[in-house]
């Protein structure tokens, strides 16, 4: 289902595009990119599906190692009673 959110994918066999398609609730986007060096680091696809957070697809998009992407830590702050 196009309308569910979800983003669809496209790569080139030299994996230096890219191609995504979405709906952003008001109409279909196509998002296109190549890199001028490298390429994109792809994930496993499981059950014909690839999962990505958002952090995870920034990273790609930017021509990054997605792997390298880690949820954020919370920081404790000690606070001063007095």
């Amino acid at each position: 289902d196009p309308f569910s959110g979800a983003v669809y994918v496209f790569r080139a066999k030299r994996a230096d595009r890219i191609k995504l398609i979405f709906w952003d609730g008001t109409g279909l986007c196509l998002f296109a990119k190549r890199l001028e060096d490298g390429v994109f680091r792809w994930p496993k696809i499981e059950d014909g599906v690839m999962r990505l957070s958002a952090a995870e697809l920034s990273a790609l998009l930017e021509g990054l190692d997605w792997r390298r992407v880690h949820a954020a830590r919370e920081t404790v702050v000690p606070t001063q009673v007095g």
